[in-house]
């Protein structure tokens, strides 16, 4: 269980640092527009990006 958990937080950090490297200026534009939003909208995102990684984590352990 800890070489998944390292491996992905490897993979998370991977794809956090995408954007950034291929296109700073498109990063820094949606960074703007993620401070624009509101409490709300943020609570929103983060419950859906829970919601898929719990079903992807689920998916996963019963495929094992």
């Amino acid at each position: 269980m800890g070489d998944l958990f390292w491996t992905a937080l490897g993979l998370m950090l991977v794809m956090e640092g995408l954007l950034p490297f291929l296109s700073p200026q498109r990063w820094r534009a949606v960074f703007e527009r993620a401070t624009q939003l509101s409490d709300g909208q943020i609570r929103f995102l983060g419950l859906l990006s829970l919601a898929l990684g719990l079903t992807t984590l689920l998916l996963w352990w019963q495929a094992g």
